[in-house]
């Protein structure tokens, strides 16, 4: 094999996934390799960086020995990061703690007080609101739960930006990610002194701010010698993971919105400027690609609700089956809504799913199809806040689970009442990852260039008229019962609790 590759990292919570593409955006090897999940207690969810960087490096291992690719083939690596995680430093480059990570609830008070105490001011300059599990409640905690482990910190970064300093011995934080803090003026690209000031932060514990597409150097003589990679391969910036799993999808132009179904559900819009302001309503985070932003909205329990049904309801069959029953249901599923709440929701975290109008005529592929339903329901809600605002778009690409199967894709389409397509070649946030080496090493000249040339779209499914209306319907009396459920799910919640 004597052909140049790029290295897409996707390093995850859970394992690290390592990507070799080349210049036709084929993949041409692929390794990955699992690390451990730390809850020292209830609400923690932590790492050791240092198994982010030994995974990662068996995982370039492997490609070299199991997948027999040569070092001097390897010209690029950048990196598709979890998001939020708090990594700190000390002066000398060392981890002081480990890493706090996005799915770490114990900041509650902290988030409470950024958002009582600066208000609309704070959505203003970041863009958002704050949220549990955002890197900036953390280093409250930290500041106010740990002082002297807070007196050692140096500097602050994310998770795949330490890794990309230990690969190249350059500590910077990526612009993507810097903005996922929530302690970024997102509309300037400058850490917010205003931020700093108001939580009494020194200014130096933020790091240098780069971009995605940023070739900030080649690997170093050491990081060289413990992976067996060539110290001329170049390092490029990277991005967080939503930014990554955008650019992968081809999410490149205003009229595009992501629909993914993961074990959460994501909406992720492109914005062209950060002119528009969704106040709070929506997370808002500067782009993988220069100057540019995206906008996002999560449902928790999209495809775990489906998984949770399959596992109590539905264990006997594979989950394509389950899914390809509820063909044999109904639009509205025979008269059965379900709310997918069922691990609660970002800003109301006790309210719980439900199904409404279950009689004894249904059956279990109607409740299939409500779930079905139900998520995409969930996601039109988002879809309402940009309408709201004043933003349109016309075309969805869905991946993740939604995109694996054609009557869920045309669901997708009459609820939104909008055309959706799927990826042919769906590889996620590694994709956009290598697809980010690529255009920093100059392959391309631009991120949309290389996106278009490393992802292509299969088929379009485009809304029913006549499906769309009666759908209208259903979700009329869909956002009624997210209402009662909420007040219901908090008595009920009061009552499990005594």
């Amino acid at each position: 094999m004597t052909k140049e590759v790029v290295l897409g990292v996707d390093l995850g919570t859970s394992a690290v996934k390592v990507s070799a593409v080349d210049r036709q955006g084929t993949i041409v090897a692929q390794e990955a390799y699992d690390y451990p999940l730390s809850q020292p207690a209830p609400g923690y969810s932590e790492q050791n960086p240092e198994e982010w960087v030994s995974g990662t490096t068996v995982a370039i291992v492997r490609l070299i020995l199991n997948d027999h690719l040569k070092a001097e083939q390897i010209k690029g690596i950048s990196f598709s990061g979890q998001m939020h995680g708090l990594v700190t430093l000390d002066k000398s480059g060392k981890i002081v703690r480990p890493a706090i990570l996005w799915n770490d609830t114990r900041a509650s008070k902290q988030t409470r007080k950024i958002n009582e105490q600066m208000g609309d001011e704070f959505i203003n300059i970041t863009r958002n609101r704050a949220q549990e599990g955002f890197t900036l409640p953390a280093i409250l905690w930290l500041k106010e739960n740990e002082p002297e482990t807070f007196s050692r910190i140096d500097k602050i970064v994310t998770p795949k930006d330490y890794l990309r300093y230990r690969m190249t011995g350059k500590l910077q934080m990526e612009i993507s990610d810097a903005a996922g803090t929530v302690a970024l003026d997102v509309a300037a690209g400058t850490w917010s002194k205003r931020v700093q000031e108001v939580f009494d932060l020194p200014a130096n514990m933020f790091p240098e701010i780069i971009q995605s597409i940023d070739n900030v150097g080649s690997i170093s003589n050491a990081y060289a010698e413990f992976s067996g990679l060539n110290t001329e391969t170049q390092v490029i910036g990277g991005a967080a993971d939503n930014a990554a799993g955008a650019v992968g999808a081809a999410i490149l132009q205003p009229n595009m919105v992501m629909s993914s179904i993961g074990t959460s559900g994501v909406v992720l819009k492109y914005e062209d400027t950060a002119d528009v302001n969704y106040h709070g309503k929506v997370t808002f985070f500067n782009h993988a690609i220069p100057n540019k932003f995206y906008s996002m909205g999560v449902t928790l329990a999209a495809g775990c609700s489906l998984s949770w049904f399959k596992k109590n309801f539905a264990s006997e069959i594979s989950f394509d089956e389950m899914v390809d029953s509820a063909k044999s249901s109904t639009i509205g599923a025979n008269g059965l809504l379900f709310t997918p709440y069922i691990v609660g929701e970002r800003g109301d975290g006790d309210i719980r799913g439900a199904f409404i109008g279950v009689d004894g005529t249904q059956t279990r592929a109607d409740f299939v199809r409500s779930v079905l339903e139900g998520i995409i329901y969930s996601f039109k809600d988002l879809f309402e806040i940009y309408e709201a605002a004043g933003t349109s778009f016309d075309t969805v690409v869905a991946i993740g689970g939604g995109a694996k199967s054609s009557l869920w894709l045309q669901i997708q389409a009459d609820i939104f009442n909008t055309k959706v397509i799927a990826l042919q070649n769906e590889q996620g946030p590694g994709m956009g990852a290598a697809i980010l080496a690529a255009v920093g090493l100059g392959w391309f000249d631009s991120v949309q260039e290389a996106a278009n040339k490393f992802t292509s779209f299969g088929e379009t499914y485009e809304p029913v008229p006549e499906n769309v209306a009666q759908y209208r319907e259903y979700y009329e009396l869909y956002k009624k019962i997210y209402g009662q459920t909420a007040e219901l799910s908090h008595d009920l919640l009061a009552l499990r609790r005594k």
